[in-house]
């Protein structure tokens, strides 16, 4: 079940601050702290239990175990850092298949925008204490995919919701008018 499409809007909100928290913290350390993680992971049971049971659940719990799978072998390589892997599995808690087609292809845009900044960035004739001071100036300093991992996520929420539309509330039909 695509928790974005059945859930209230402050969990929705709630999300992306979390994500956007998440993102800063990338940019600026490097480094995603796993209390962050696990908030959006602990805000996915929440939304699972607001939404209610579904029996399309099952596709949200194999989406996280792939992602965390995936995500690990990812992490041995030395291809996504550790704090990346867990935002990315604790967010993808909130799509089933569609969804997670969904926010994987648009993590993957924004990560590929992500890289071409940082380069042309790298590229600048900064100065040696900005390149000190800010770690994604390094010429061999990561990059912060917590930002695209976030980017991502939020469009994947924002701009291409599923199919299905949100549950509105029906008004009753009227009723024909009595012949006189």
């Amino acid at each position: 079940m695509n928790l974005p499409s059945l859930v209230p809007q402050w969990l929705l909100l709630t999300l992306l601050a979390l994500l956007a928290l998440a993102a800063i913290e990338d940019a600026v350390r490097l480094r995603i702290s796993n209390l962050l993680s696990l908030a959006v992971l602990l805000l996915g049971f929440i939304a699972i239990a607001v939404a209610g049971p579904q029996a399309s659940l099952w596709e949200n719990a194999a989406v996280f175990a792939g992602t965390l799978v995936v995500g690990t072998f990812l992490f041995a390589r030395g291809t996504l850092g550790g704090g990346d892997v867990k935002l990315l599995a604790a967010t993808s808690l909130w799509f089933d298949f569609g969804g997670a087609l969904r926010l994987l292809i648009c993590v993957a845009l924004a990560g590929g925008l992500l890289a071409l900044l940082v380069l042309a960035l790298r590229l600048i004739g900064w100065s040696d204490r900005a390149r000190e001071k800010i770690l994604i100036l390094r010429r061999k300093g990561g990059i912060p995919y917590g930002v695209a991992i976030a980017a991502g996520a939020a469009a994947a929420v924002l701009f291409l919701q599923p199919d299905e539309p949100r549950q509105q509330p029906t008004s009753l039909p009227s009723l024909p008018a009595l012949p006189r």
